[in-house]
């Protein structure tokens, strides 16, 4: 499993705990359809940045090496 998503899920079931023992309202929508809503944003972010990490880079040639000058394309 990713480091992330393990660490986000610990994160968010200790925050739920914590806001459930010390009455703290949650910082969550408290309806299944927002709920729902936040779940579809965040498989969103993961599709688009997976679907994004495998495409190749169009801008590459345009980037500046470790001088800051970018190359040259040959005529």
């Amino acid at each position: 499993m990713n480091w992330r998503l393990a660490t986000a899920v610990v994160l968010g079931l200790g925050i739920g705990f914590a806001c459930g023992a010390t009455g703290i309202p949650a910082p969550a929508p408290p309806v299944l359809a927002g709920a729902l809503l936040v779940v579809a944003m965040t498989l969103g972010y993961q599709a688009a940045d997976a679907w994004l990490a495998q495409r190749d880079a169009r801008q590459r040639p345009h980037c500046g090496g470790p001088s800051g000058e970018s190359r040259r394309q040959p005529p």
